[in-house]
């Protein structure tokens, strides 16, 4: 073995593939009982395609990214449409002028479009954090409509802390359109496998090199000690690549960083479409925060309906569950550059990934992250000086 990874989904993955090219043999321990991550999808006793983990979509605006991921799965165009629900009323998200038209009487409706149009003349989005901070009383009265109605509560329900104790990073992510356009994304590659996610996994891992064993539990044989990983109690002389949660490698010293993990109610519906959209969240529903329709992501020709309602949970370490989310907030970031300067210090330690990072990646970063990675491991061989 020149290299350990541990962690099968995207950024272990892509990292074991990047070094078994390089001519390096390769084992990856993954502690489930499946390759592919938070990623990996199957079908269900419906018939239908789900995502066990809850939705993905791959997009990206980088062309390299994309012809990445065609050299292991075929992909089909697929643009992601979602939805909000409060006060038993549908509009699509990032929110556009169709919520305003919904929400407000025609005459207020126009003049609020008119102001936006104007007062953001030239772009076709902007981040509610923005719109909030604008001078004009109706635009910043409508994010503020927003902001009481979904941002804040699914914020609360989602990350199990207020919106003002989130990283801003956080509500930038779905920002508010000033146009008729829907869809989730704005890439000029959004797709969805032609077979599957897991099948791509299959195809990345498909190597001589990789040797994948699962159901294997790291943390029972991997203990950092000064500057060097030890492997069941011998130095490692090989390069481990760490794609887990950084603080439970150290035994949590500094505390337990703070990650969500999810529940999911696995429900089926006799009927022909449950919900206008693949994903729609629910800010206003106790407990839970989106329903994703499984019959629509991708779109598949089979009557009745499969769909995940998703419950959001801290995480506990130990516990049948996956921590999914870093909740980046300033105290929790303090506390990751600890375990990151004791990281550092490990000279044949190599973090990457949504959990090592502790940043919310999307698939295109975290699969740019793990790239970069590897090529920074090219040199790396067996016994080599780190």
């Amino acid at each position: 073995m020149d290299c350990l990874v541990v962690g099968c989904g995207l950024s272990g993955a892509v990292i074991a593939r990047h070094m078994a090219e390089q001519d390096k043999k390769v084992t990856v321990w993954e502690r489930r009982n499946h390759i592919g991550g938070n990623m990996y999808d199957y079908v269900d006793e419906h018939g239908f395609l789900v995502q066990k983990y809850g939705p993905h979509t791959f997009h990206t605006k980088k062309k390299e990214l994309y012809d990445f991921m065609c050299r292991y799965e075929s992909w089909r165009p697929y643009k992601l449409t979602c939805g909000a629900v409060w006060d038993d009323t549908y509009t699509p998200t990032p929110f556009n002028f169709t919520t305003i038209d919904t929400f407000y009487p025609p005459e207020k409706a126009e003049l609020l479009k008119r102001k936006l149009t104007a007062a953001f003349a030239g772009r076709l989005t902007a981040t509610v954090v923005e719109v909030l901070q604008h001078p004009d009383q109706d635009i910043r009265g409508y994010a503020e409509f927003l902001f009481k109605n979904d941002y804040a509560p699914y914020t609360a329900k989602q990350w199990g802390v207020g919106p003002s104790a989130i990283d801003p990073s956080v509500l930038k992510r779905v920002p508010l359109r000033f146009s008729y356009d829907e869809g989730y994304f704005d890439d000029a590659y959004e797709v969805m496998p032609e077979h599957s996610f897991t099948q791509f996994f299959q195809n990345l891992l498909d190597h001589p090199n990789i040797h994948v064993e699962l159901g294997v539990e790291a943390l029972e044989h991997l203990k950092p000690s000064g500057d060097r990983l030890y492997l069941d109690g011998v130095p490692a002389d090989i390069p481990v690549v760490y794609t887990g949660a950084l603080d439970e490698l150290f035994g949590c010293v500094y505390g337990r960083l703070p990650y969500r993990g999810l529940r999911f109610e696995w429900k089926y519906e006799d009927c022909d479409s449950l919900q206008p959209a693949p994903v729609v969240a629910y800010p206003q529903e106790t407990g839970y925060t989106r329903i994703t329709e499984y019959k629509k992501l991708p779109e598949q020709a089979k009557p009745g309906s499969s769909y995940a309602v998703e419950y959001p949970l801290p995480y506990e370490e130990g516990k049948a569950m996956e921590p999914y989310y870093p909740v980046l907030t300033a105290e929790s970031q303090e506390q990751y550059a600890e375990y990151k300067t004791m990281a550092d210090k490990i000279t044949n330690l190599i973090c990457c990934g949504r959990l090592a990072d502790f940043k919310y990646y999307n698939m295109d970063q975290a699969l740019e992250r793990a790239l970069e990675c590897g090529k920074g491991m090219r040199a790396y061989g067996r016994k080599a000086e780190y």
